[in-house]
């Protein structure tokens, strides 16, 4: 099955683009890839960081989504396992790895964790729309991150929002 992954432009006007899409919400994420081209490539231009755009309504598009921002710059020598368990109006497992500047992800949970993440569904698509506190949700019970909270933090920075 074919799917969309990315889309190229050429422009002529690379200010003007970036303010289109900027006010569309869309852009370079501080700590992208994107950044750094733009840095080199326009240097008397000011980098402008903006939210990437995308936003999860669901775990499964949460998963889905995650190798579309995968920033492998980033990850740099990061290795490490990470499994997923939602439930709730989403029950679902899935496995995500970081390996050599890459990511898969897979659904059930494959191989040993080096991270287990708990979470109610809901609750994981409202902290990812920055709605709820992670550290407030693991208080209330309703996330729940087994393994170094060190790796939790490199996982996240792997995925610039």
């Amino acid at each position: 099955m074919a799917r969309f992954d990315a889309l190229g432009l050429v422009v002529t006007d690379m200010a003007a683009t970036v303010a289109f899409y900027s006010r569309l919400g869309l852009g370079f994420p501080a700590g992208s890839d994107g950044e750094a081209h733009v840095t080199k490539r326009f240097p008397h231009k000011r980098v402008r960081r903006v939210s990437n755009g995308l936003r999860a309504d669901s775990v499964e598009n949460f998963l889905v989504a995650l190798p579309l921002v995968f920033n492998r710059q980033q990850a740099g020598d990061l290795n490490a396992t990470y499994h997923f368990t939602f439930h709730g109006d989403e029950a679902l497992e899935a496995t995500v790895v970081i390996a050599d500047g890459a990511v898969q992800v897979a659904t059930g949970s494959q191989g040993r964790a080096d991270v287990h993440i708990r979470a109610d569904s809901r609750t994981w698509i409202k902290f990812l729309a920055k709605e709820k506190n992670i550290v407030w949700e693991s208080i209330r019970g309703r996330v729940k991150v087994k393994g170094p909270l060190a790796l939790l933090k490199r996982f996240a920075a792997c995925f610039p929002a």
